[in-house]
C-alpha cells in the first residue's frame, strides 16, 4: 500500500514531524511546475493534494470536496483568482483561504478579498508553506509539543517545467494568441520565478509592458525564442 493510500485512511492527530497530517489541501494552479512543488511539501508535510487547473474545474472540484485549505493563484486562465476567494469567503462550509502570486502588489487586494494569508512566488520553503497553513488552523487541528523546522528547498520534477513551456509555446503559437497575451506574460513571469529563470522573466515582463502597443508582437515573438531554446534544452527528459 502507498503512502499516499495510507495517509488516506490515516486519523491519526498531526505530528512534529508531519504537522498537517490529516488535512487535505487543493491547490488552484494552472503551472504544472508550481503545483508540483506544492505537491511534494504537502506530502512530506503528511496533507493530502488535490489540484484544479483553472477557475471552472475548481468549483466544479468544490461542488463534492470540502478541502480544509484551498491555495490559489491570482492569475488563471479563466479569470482571476481573486473571485474564487471571494466566493469561498463567505461560504457556509469555509476553509482557509490563501493567495500566491509572483506579483507582491496583489496581495492587498488577496486580503481585501478574504485570503488568510499570502504566499509568494517562487514557493520553494517548507517551513513558510508550513507555517502558513498552521497559523491559521483552529488550535485543536496544530500538533502538540515543538515541531521539526523543516526549511529545506523544494526542487520539482524538471518534467513539470517541461510541460509549462510546451503550453507557453502552444499560445504564442496560436494565430489568435493576441488576446492571450495578458495571461502568458503572467504564466510565463511566474514560471521564471519558480525556475530561477531571470532572462524568461525579463521576456515576460517586458512583454507585459507593452500591452495594447504595437510593440507587443515583437515582444512576443522574442519570449517565445526563449521558451523555444529551453525547450531544445530539454528534448532528453
Amino acid at each position: 500500500m502507498s503512502d499516499d493510500i495510507k495517509d488516506m485512511f490515516n486519523t491519526s492527530a498531526p505530528t512534529a514531524r508531519r504537522p498537517l497530517l490529516g488535512l487535505t489541501i487543493l491547490v488552484v494552479e494552472d503551472s504544472r511546475f508550481a503545483s508540483e512543488a506544492v505537491r511534494l511539501m504537502a506530502q512530506a508535510s503528511g496533507a493530502r493534494l488535490r489540484r484544479a487547473d483553472c477557475l471552472a474545474a475548481a468549483r466544479r472540484h468544490l461542488q463534492v470536496y470540502r478541502p480544509a485549505v484551498v491555495l490559489v493563484d491570482l492569475g488563471l486562465p479563466d479569470g482571476s483568482g481573486l473571485a474564487l476567494i471571494g466566493e469561498l469567503a463567505t461560504a457556509a462550509h469555509r476553509p482557509i483561504l490563501l493567495a500566491t502570486s509572483g506579483d507582491e502588489r496583489l496581495e492587498n487586494a488577496a486580503m481585501s478579498a478574504g485570503a488568510d494569508g499570502f504566499l509568494h512566488k517562487p514557493v520553494r520553503r517548507m517551513a513558510e508553506f508550513q507555517q502558513l497553513i498552521l497559523q491559521n488552523l483552529p488550535d485543536a487541528q496544530r500538533p502538540r509539543g515543538p515541531r521539526c523546522l523543516q526549511d529545506q528547498e523544494i526542487h520539482p520534477d524538471p518534467v513539470a517545467l517541461r510541460d509549462d513551456l510546451v503550453q507557453i509555446a502552444k499560445i504564442l503559437s496560436n494565430h489568435d494568441r493576441d488576446g492571450a497575451l495578458d495571461y502568458v506574460s503572467q504564466f510565463a513571469g511566474g514560471l521564471a520565478l519558480q525556475a530561477s529563470d531571470p532572462s524568461l522573466g525579463k521576456a515576460s515582463a517586458e512583454l507585459r509592458e507593452t500591452l495594447g502597443t504595437s510593440a507587443a508582437a515583437p515582444k512576443a515573438d522574442a519570449l517565445g525564442q526563449i521558451v523555444e531554446n529551453r525547450l531544445n534544452r530539454t528534448r532528453a527528459i
